[in-house]
């Protein structure tokens, strides 16, 4: 059995994943970044727990949840936007990994084409994690989001199954 591995969300992940979203270090970086209550949270995972398009996983290393993963298919059946992670206290390298059992799981099991990312511009370590797993950045949305106090550009990100193959092989 491997020691690092992806499942699906379930009911008694809310609390943990909860927690890890409401942690300041990965609040500040996401589009909504007030402290989220518990029922919010639950109304959120019945709506998308219950979508097709969404995929919600739990990145566990040596049988321990370390991160969260939402796949997304918006645009059409074999296109995908990815959000995603960690624990605050997840070990040295768990981001690299849960990018590569996500990007495997995107391509190999839901058969898509194409895996978009977005990170706000300051969001420096999101922006060289996408680049060092294989995407190319699309576009720089400058100003796009505003977070109540200024606007912040955002980084858009893309990448292609065949060139995830390519450098897989390697």
């Amino acid at each position: 059995m491997t020691d690092h591995c992806l499942r699906p969300m379930t009911e008694s992940d809310l609390e943990q994943v909860l927690q890890w979203r409401n942690h300041p270090e990965v609040r500040r970086y996401m589009y909504t970044t007030h402290e989220i209550r518990l029922e919010e949270h639950r109304k959120w995972f019945a709506n998308a727990s219950t979508n097709p398009a969404i995929k919600l996983l739990i990145y566990e290393h040596e049988g321990k949840a370390q991160g969260f993963v939402n796949i997304t298919r918006t645009r059409c059946p074999e296109v995908a936007d990815w959000g995603f992670y960690l624990a605050p206290d997840a070990p040295k390298g768990s981001g690299r990994e849960l990018g590569k059992q996500a990007l495997n799981y995107a391509f190999a099991e839901l058969s898509l084409h194409k895996v978009c990312g977005q990170a706000l511009g300051f969001n420096e370590r999101s922006i060289a994690f996408h680049k060092k797993l294989g995407f190319t950045e699309e576009g720089h949305l400058r100003d796009q989001h505003f977070d109540g106090d200024q606007f912040h550009d955002v980084v858009c990100f893309g990448l292609l199954n065949r060139e995830w193959q390519a450098q897989t092989k390697d």
